[in-house]
């Protein structure tokens, strides 16, 4: 298991990832973006989900809140990476539910007030076993809300802080890229662990 030290510095929330990956993430979710449809993005979404439940629910309450520092992967905030399970599983709430928001703003033709950040979307330390069903529920939640908006496909966008500004279907392929970063990142936190 890596644990952080008190000698491992990760860069401040809010960072945004290393100068080349920066220039190719873009791209990348376009690719993701072109090649998904609606249905199929829902179908991720939903897939990544249950995937990521089902790691969370084989671990103990023990090992669900023990923070591992993992090596940084592609996509990931250096600040990022030395979650718990549980911190990750509270992170996606967190997000999930502003992109919805987003969503269904853009949806009704509002561009929201607030600035998508990073840094704003960080869980706290400590987070616990609760957040197993927490994201289950609204991640199912999730998925019905955006089935019952008609064209996601908005002329109002919202500025995403590296893919800039998105439309509602762009959001909503972001949530389901950003539920496969984290994913990969609790499969990280596991094998860190051991598991």
């Amino acid at each position: 298991m890596t644990t952080r030290s008190s000698q491992t510095k990760l860069a401040a929330p809010g960072a945004g990832l290393p100068f080349p990956e920066s220039l190719v993430a873009p791209w990348v979710f376009r690719v993701f973006r072109w090649t998904h449809g609606r249905e199929e993005v829902s179908g991720f979404f939903r897939e990544e989900l249950g995937r990521i439940l089902e790691l969370a629910r084989g671990v103990s309450e023990e090992e669900g809140e023990r923070e591992v520092l993992i090596r940084r992967l592609p996509g990931l905030e250096d600040s990022s990476r030395d979650w718990s399970v549980f911190m990750t599983l509270e992170h996606l709430r967190i997000v999930t539910r502003a992109v919805l928001e987003t969503i269904e703003d853009l949806a009704g033709g509002v561009v929201p007030s607030r600035v998508a950040s990073t840094a704003a979307v960080k869980p706290r330390r400590g987070a616990g076993v609760e957040e197993v069903d927490l994201l289950e529920r609204e991640g199912l939640d999730w998925l019905e809300r955006v089935q019952a908006i008609g064209d996601l496909k908005t002329r109002v966008k919202f500025a995403h802080p590296w893919f800039g500004p998105l439309d509602a279907s762009a959001w909503h392929a972001m949530a389901a890229f950003h539920m496969r970063l984290h994913r990969k990142q609790v499969e990280g936190i596991l094998a860190g662990m051991g598991g």
